[in-house]
């Protein structure tokens, strides 16, 4: 049995969860609502103050899809009731970001800069032009809207330039002139 399917959720306070018979479940809580639909090889049910999820089969699908439910719903929870998080940085003479009306505009050294609509589930500010700070209710959404971002300018493998999420670690490749003497 999966050992994070098995695992039951607990609603905190103030987080409303309805289940639909057709696995389709919604979260409403302080920071606002979420619903997905899940796949019908697992059965969710909801006691008073926990949500346990179940698979219907023993097959190698229904036993992926059993744990990956869980994950979800978990971030569903999380989600409205505290929010996600994700932080990137740029680095570079020059480069900088900043919001402009529902626009986040970064200079990335090309002849333009690069405009980015900011979606309306997602909240993005800019600390001090290098530092990017995305929120949001939806863990995906928030991820990709990190990872579009990102795309803009990779960093660098020589002088590691570009946008790179806080704390990651930019291994740097040797220049060519190294192996001379």
């Amino acid at each position: 049995m999966s050992r994070i399917g098995k695992k039951p959720i607990d609603i905190p306070k103030g987080v409303e969860v309805s289940i639909a018979p057709d696995n389709t479940v919604s979260v409403k809580g302080p920071k606002g609502q979420l619903s997905y639909k899940f796949h019908p090889n697992v059965s969710i049910t909801k006691n008073e103050n926990q949500i346990i999820v179940e698979r219907k089969f023993e097959d190698s699908f229904s036993r992926a899809v059993h744990g990956t439910t869980r994950a979800l719903l978990n971030n569903m929870v999380k989600g409205v009731t505290e929010g996600f998080t994700e932080e990137l940085e740029i680095v570079g003479i020059g480069y900088r970001a900043a919001v402009k009306g529902n626009n986040l505009e970064l200079t990335l050294g090309y002849s333009h800069p690069v405009i980015y609509p900011i979606p309306k589930d997602v909240q993005i500010t800019v600390e001090g032009n290098t530092n990017i700070k995305i929120t949001g209710i939806d863990k995906q959404r928030v991820g990709q809207v990190a990872a579009e971002i990102r795309s803009f300018k990779e960093p660098d493998p020589y002088k590691g330039k570009g946008i790179r999420y806080k704390g990651e670690v930019i291994k740097l490749k040797a220049g060519k002139t190294v192996g001379k003497k």
